[in-house]
């Protein structure tokens, strides 16, 4: 009995880590895409959710992030690098993680053929 119930347990606990890393994957692979078809003004004005200044009224080093990001991706950098110098660092951190993920996600799609 305990050794049905831990293998219907690992089966469950497998399926739903794999929905889950797809499902991550996804969002992952998707985001760039909208935020690329967004005009580059779009976060620009409207009131801020950082806790920094909704609480303390002051600005953290990640202030504009969004925002620098989002200009960089439309080659406006003069405003990104108002907005944020650190964007220029992200980005490309961003960028690779998102490399990374399409080669996972093609060599998860390639072993599943193969098999």
């Amino acid at each position: 009995m305990f050794k049905e119930t831990l293998i219907v347990y690992t089966i469950k606990n497998f399926v739903l880590n794999r929905i889950l890393g797809i499902t991550g994957a996804l969002f992952t692979l998707v985001i760039p895409f909208i935020l690329w078809l967004l005009p580059s003004t779009f976060f620009d004005s409207g009131e801020s959710i950082c806790l920094s200044q909704v609480l303390l009224n002051e600005e953290c080093p990640g202030c504009g992030i969004t925002r620098g990001i989002q200009h960089t991706m439309h080659l406006d950098f003069k405003q990104a690098w108002e907005y944020n110098k650190l964007s220029f660092l992200v980005l490309p951190i961003f960028f690779f993680i998102w490399i990374k993920t399409i080669f996972k996600i093609w060599g998860f799609l390639l072993m599943e053929k193969s098999q």
